[in-house]
């Protein structure tokens, strides 16, 4: 069963400066969620903190109505698993290695490395199509590559619950798509919960089904991207003039800004 995420009423601060302050929020279940904002607005902070990366100063974080600073960290790392932005390797680890990592949470002094271990991994570089690399230094991989590997050792950890935060960050578009591709494809297979952060606003409507708009620490907006992303709100929450149409393949919301070179458009009747 997919555990329920919420936050209530959240506060988190870095020293004395606020970044988020009173927010509340429900995460759909086995959906993708696309969190979406200006810089410095707060989304990487609220997915750091939904991940136990960082301790709010009021509210809390709710797995399956509990606490998530009350439960123990091996329990949270078994159902929970974040991608953070631009991951390091250790130099000269290879694919295989790295993705055997996920693994530890489910093992421990009486539970070592298992068949089922081997399996998981096994799996995860089949499901992100990075068998044929398993021995290659991750180090020497292309950026869309090494992306899958680092997918991969989410997907190996075996949790209902993905924090991805950027995962498209330095990728050109071929490989923005396979590995939003890829992240589709997991939900669907498996009906894991994705939670991620991206700032390209046309690729949240295409690929998630749940979309939260976020200025200054507060959520603005939240629901199906068609009743998110209107000109409305992308001129409130970006400042940033445009005109939402259609995507002509997806049918999603399409975000077309109108820069100050540019007369705006002329609305069809």
């Amino acid at each position: 069963m997919t555990p329920s995420l919420r936050v209530q009423d959240l506060r988190v601060a870095y020293d004395d400066r606020v970044v988020i302050d009173g927010l509340d929020l429900d995460i759909p279940p086995g959906k993708i969620t696309a969190i979406v904002g200006p810089n410095a607005c707060g989304k990487s902070t609220l997915l750091r903190t939904l991940a136990r990366l960082l301790t709010p100063k009021a509210g809390g974080v709710y797995l399956d109505g509990r606490s998530i600073h009350d439960l123990p960290t091996r329990q949270v790392a078994q159902r929970l698993g974040i991608l953070p932005q631009s991951p390091v390797a250790p130099e000269g680890m290879t694919v295989a290695d790295l993705v055997g990592r996920g693994r530890a949470p489910h093992q421990s002094w009486w539970r070592q490395w298992s068949t089922s271990d081997e399996g998981a991994v096994r799996d995860a570089l089949a499901a992100t199509e990075m068998t044929d690399l398993a021995d290659r230094p991750v180090d020497e991989l292309s950026g869309g590559q090494r992306q899958r590997a680092w997918i991969a050792m989410a997907v190996a950890q075996g949790t209902p619950v993905l924090l991805l935060d950027e995962p498209t960050t330095y990728l050109d578009l071929a490989h923005q798509i396979d590995v939003l591709d890829l992240v589709v494809d997991l939900n669907r297979a498996e009906g894991r919960t994705v939670v991620m952060v991206l700032h390209d606003l046309p690729q949240a409507c295409r690929y998630a089904d749940h979309v939260i708009a976020m200025k200054a620490g507060r959520v603005v907006a939240s629901g199906e991207p068609a009743a998110v992303i209107t000109e409305e709100l992308v001129d409130e929450v970006f400042d940033v003039r445009c005109q939402v149409t259609p995507d002509p393949v997806s049918g999603t919301p399409l975000v077309i800004p109108i820069s100050r070179h540019h007369p705006a458009p002329v609305h069809q009747a």
